[in-house]
């Protein structure tokens, strides 16, 4: 592979001069050397490969049981001020950091290959697509990007020989979880990632680009980078409308991502297609529109939970050419499990840290065969329910952006915003409440602005702004809404079905978008009519729904309380923001 891009060598050579590698291999994509690596990785016990008839093309790999997740202590935004990077992320000066790498990453690769892996986040070609160069020291980190991302001769060929390209740097260095660090300079196009093994810190093209330095170059040039799903629903006469959502972790994305329609829709020929599952990029389009497209090329999934019942279509995509990490192993047939796959713990096992145990007996101690935390690295062809625009070059027209969490009586089943002022400002609260499964308190309000909060690229309060910015220049906005699949009856018991069920909701919500149905006005926005959520064949009457629909005035007295609180950390917030918040607290004073 000959790069003629004289800035991509330039920075390889400083690169390699600093972590001295043994040699260098660029990354072409080719099986033929993606087999090799595969092999080499095997030899060494980096991967093992999994049983060739039940998962062909699938490996397994375990990290270190300190690094098995991101970790946000760890992770910075080193703008040139700390203005800049805001109050939501931990910055450092960028030259003290860089003084700080630089000692970490001196001779880091010494006795390894130092991989460069040109890579593009969208289709190469796409006017959404940009291109970033990886170096690393992990064959794993190759083989995870080759599925995340599109790599090889194609995005050699679209990068010229003076275009700018995104830097990232990883080195597995001696995996010192003190000096572990996720960094990024958004001014320098800049990811350097050290002493981790772990793809949410390594794999550079997910969060650390597509997210962190891509929101920073979407305010730049006048686009967003949003971590949200893309689905189109389509009727039965063909056509289809996409949706895109940002959820806070364990609100069901990726089950909402790859939904599959209840009978009641299925058996009129409505189908549902997977677009993205994580990330979206949005522009305006030729139409004055919202366009959307899904800069990754596979899905990054958690694995614990994932099965047949709750998400057949995530679960068929792992079928082939997988890479699973710190799942368990069963060691009878060179196959993986995890907790939620199914009812049947393997009796020969091997737990994700290692040990042989007898799956059964380890769980009934209370111990897990797979890390919570584990994961999943799948192509996206391999989805059964995959857009045919998924590679599409100019992506999808959005209709509307919904916003959502976990709240047991705040937020009703379904809302939307009075315009896109009033809906940037119902992304900019967004919360959510913590459940057992999270360390803490249960019932703790968490704010998480539209998902974003780990993953802006800059000041969030600059961040608000930049979204109030993009709906002043789209001549045909989406409707935005927010939704709530987590409220409970006063026994604590979930009162709406979810899962293939919250199809009805995304229904209401393309009809309001088409002005098919009406609306009530409440405090805080449109509310369905009751009648207007099809309940055909549900266990519920539409007594139940108005309750789901029902606005609590105290409630939201005290969840205008938290969002004035949680305002407060901006000192650069929007005044659209602030009047907003007023129309709320004067609307629930009525």
């Amino acid at each position: 592979m000959v790069i003629n891009n004289a800035k991509v060598n330039k920075w390889v050579e400083e690169v390699a001069a600093l972590t001295k590698p043994d040699s260098i291999l660029w990354i072409d994509g080719s099986e033929a050397q993606l087999d090799m690596l595969r092999a080499e990785a095997c030899a060494t016990g980096e991967i093992i490969a999994l049983n060739s008839e039940l998962l062909p093309g699938c490996y397994y790999h375990r990290t270190k049981p300190t690094d098995v997740a991101r970790v946000e202590a760890r992770t910075f935004i080193c703008a040139k001020t700390k203005e800049e990077a805001g109050p939501t992320n931990n910055w450092m000066d960028p030259a003290e950091m860089h003084a700080k790498l630089d000692k970490l990453y001196d001779g880091s690769m010494k006795g390894r290959v130092m991989y460069a892996i040109p890579y593009s986040m969208g289709v190469p070609g796409s006017p959404f697509a940009k291109i970033g160069v990886e170096l690393t020291d992990s064959i794993y980190v190759v083989l995870n990007m080759v599925i995340m991302t599109r790599v090889g001769q194609q995005v050699v060929d679209v990068l010229g020989p003076d275009d700018d390209f995104v830097k990232c740097l990883h080195s597995k260095a001696d995996l010192s979880d003190d000096d572990k660090y996720i960094v990024q300079f958004p001014e320098e196009n800049t990811i350097m990632s050290v002493n981790s093994a772990y793809g949410g810190n390594v794999l550079l093209g997910k969060k650390c680009f597509a997210l962190r330095i891509a929101s920073y170059l979407g305010k730049l040039e006048g686009w967003m980078a949003e971590h949200m799903l893309i689905l189109g629903i389509e009727n039965p006469q063909g056509e289809v409308k996409y949706i895109c959502a940002a959820f806070p972790s364990a609100c069901g994305k990726t089950n909402l991502a790859m939904l599959i329609p209840p009978s009641i829709y299925k058996d009129k020929g409505y189908k549902v297609w997977c677009v993205g599952d994580d990330i979206a990029w949005l522009r305006v389009g030729p139409d004055g529109g919202l366009w959307a497209v899904n800069p990754e090329n596979g899905f990054f999934g958690v694995a614990p939970g994932t099965s047949e019942k709750t998400n057949y279509n995530a679960l068929m995509s792992t079928k082939k050419g997988t890479i699973f990490t710190n799942v368990a192993r069963n060691l009878d047939n060179d196959t993986v499990w995890w907790e939620g796959l199914d009812k049947n713990p393997p009796v020969n096992a091997e737990e994700w840290k290692g040990a042989k145990v007898n799956g059964p007996e380890f769980i009934a101690s209370g111990e897990k065969l797979a890390h919570p935390n584990s994961r999943f690295t799948a192509p996206a062809e391999n989805c059964p329910c995959i857009s045919k625009e998924f590679n599409s070059k100019d992506g999808v027209p959005v209709s509307a952006i919904i916003f959502g969490g976990r709240r047991a009586k705040a937020a009703p089943l379904v809302y939307q915003s009075r315009n896109w002022q009033h809906g940037v400002f119902v992304g900019a609260t967004m919360a959510s409440e913590t459940t057992a499964a999270a360390a803490g308190a249960v019932g703790v309000v968490r704010r998480d602005p539209m998902a974003m909060l780990p993953f802006c690229g800059y000041n969030m309060g600059d961040y608000f702004g930049h979204w109030l910015e993009m709906g002043k220049k789209l001549t045909k906005q989406p409707k935005i809404f927010n939704v709530n699949w987590f409220r409970k009856d006063d026994d604590g018991n979930f009162i709406w079905p979810g899962f293939g069920d919250n199809m009805r909701v995304l229904m209401w919500i393309l009809d309001r978008c088409e002005d098919k149905v009406d609306a009530d006005e409440v405090a805080i926005g449109y509310v369905p009519k009751a009648e207007d959520i099809n309940i055909e064949g549900l266990n519920i009457d539409v007594d139940t729904v108005k309750e789901l629909l029902s606005v609590d005035k105290a409630v939201w007295l005290e969840e205008a309380a938290g969002i004035k609180e949680f305002f407060a950390k901006f000192d650069r917030l929007p005044k659209e923001m602030a009047d907003e918040l007023a129309t709320l607290e004067a609307n629930l004073s009525k």
